[in-house]
């Protein structure tokens, strides 16, 4: 590690901070307190997980059990396409494709955490760990819990269980939802990760997008909550509120859903989640593949990589990189934002594991920056998540805000990929 290089990760995470204050729609209102709490929190957090034996230790177990649980989904998958899994698990397959590798199995994890949710484990979890961290940090509650949220579901699936809050809350309280919302990743779709890249990275990014998303949205959109605001609303999943029925936990008449019909709708929506990823990830390559052709034929240099690179090279710059790499993870990180985090993954696969082609440092930066749904089609999904959950102001707030609320997906992941880079050389 050269001195120089660390130095200047330094400023790059002092410069994302300083770009989310310069952004700030309220800059006398930032609660100063607590993105310092939060920011300490994040620091150690990284320290711990890439520093030490056991903190290493524990998220690679914890890599490891996702690695299992895909394994284990590799049986079903054996048992219906044999010629598709590899002889390793079974099957007579020389190679397993992407969509074997990383999608299929998520016809078994999705019910397996939908499993969890159901019998109450996941909610559980998530009420209290959300409790904790707005203990520690001085962070509203509800805003905590979504944090916590945010680390298992989706950005629509954690909207949805949440709409009966986002109903109460006020329309800025709901812009920061949004923001946050950004960063969300799939607990089901973690697995599907760590087959591509490095698992223990993978692990690492959840837990800090989690609370960067704090720290950045309280930059972006600081909100005063009154005592009397900062409540939890009964949640989706208990009781026959009209959230339970939204989500489709309670039926309309207040009754649980059979768990087996219960779980057949989370297979059947495991299903479509792999039809849409797969669907996303063709068009999107090709898109690119096409656009690409097109800007040859002005000047055989010019791709959609290349002007994205030289877009985003500052910020790569400042993740403490030389030049030549600084502009390759740029074309990544454009990639990435006008794709999804599955493009960039397919593309790297095959070589991120080598520390002679990306060095430690690269290879931690790179997979933490990928690892969220912070893209430029997210904020589609997020804008209509809202529209069918609250009423037209707050709707209509979120939608003057798109800019925001890509500028504040990519701040929380550089400001990961930055904090983790200060540990990983």
């Amino acid at each position: 590690m050269q001195l120089s290089y660390l130095l200047v990760n330094i400023l790059g995470v002092a410069v994302y901070l300083g770009i989310a204050f310069l952004f700030s729609n309220n800059k006398k209102g930032i609660n100063w307190r607590s993105v310092g709490v939060v920011l300490v929190i994040n620091l150690v957090l990284a320290w711990i997980l890439t520093s030490f034996s056991w903190g290493r230790d524990a998220v690679k177990a914890a890599a490891d059990g996702f690695n299992w649980l895909v394994q284990v989904a590799y049986q079903g998958i054996n048992f219906a396409l044999p010629n598709w899994v590899t002889p390793q698990f079974g099957g007579t397959a020389k190679s397993m494709n992407f969509v074997t590798s990383a999608l299929l199995p998520i016809l078994m994890i999705v019910p397996l955490f939908d499993t969890l949710t159901y019998i109450g484990v996941l909610p559980w979890i998530i009420k209290w760990v959300g409790r904790g961290l707005s203990f520690v940090t001085g962070a509203p509650k509800f805003e905590s819990f979504f944090a916590v949220e945010m680390m298992f579901l989706g950005n629509t699936e954690a909207l949805a269980v949440s709409s009966l809050q986002l109903k109460q809350m006020s329309a800025k309280r709901n812009l920061t939802l949004a923001l946050m919302s950004m960063s969300c990743v799939t607990a089901s779709i973690i697995g599907a990760y760590t087959q591509m890249v490095p698992g223990q990275f993978v692990l690492t990014a959840v837990p800090l997008n989690v609370l960067n998303a704090l720290i950045i949205t309280s930059l972006l959109n600081p909100v005063k909550v009154t005592p009397e605001e900062d409540t939890v609303a009964k949640m989706g999943g208990s009781g026959s509120s009209e959230a339970a029925v939204e989500a489709g936990d309670v039926q309309a008449n207040g009754k649980r859903e059979p768990y087996f019909s219960f779980l057949g709708d989370s297979i059947l929506g495991a299903g479509r989640l792999i039809l849409i990823i797969a669907a996303n990830v063709i068009a999107f390559v090709a898109l690119a593949a096409l656009i690409d052709k097109i800007l040859a034929l002005f000047n055989p240099w010019l791709s959609l990589e290349h002007i994205l690179g030289i877009i985003m090279f500052p910020f790569a710059w400042l993740m403490g990189l030389d030049v030549s790499q600084a502009f390759q993870f740029a074309q990544f990180m454009g990639m990435k934002l006008v794709t999804n985090e599955f493009v960039v993954m397919g593309k790297i696969a095959g070589t991120i594991h080598n520390l002679s082609i990306f060095p430690a440092h690269y290879q931690a930066q790179l997979t933490v920056f990928i690892t969220s749904f912070a893209n430029f089609s997210t904020t589609g999904m997020i804008i209509g998540a809202f529209k069918g959950l609250v009423d037209k102001e707050k709707n209509d707030l979120i939608s003057k805000n798109v800019g925001t609320m890509l500028l504040s997906g990519i701040l929380v992941s550089l400001m990961s990929a930055g904090i983790v880079g200060l540990f990983v050389w």
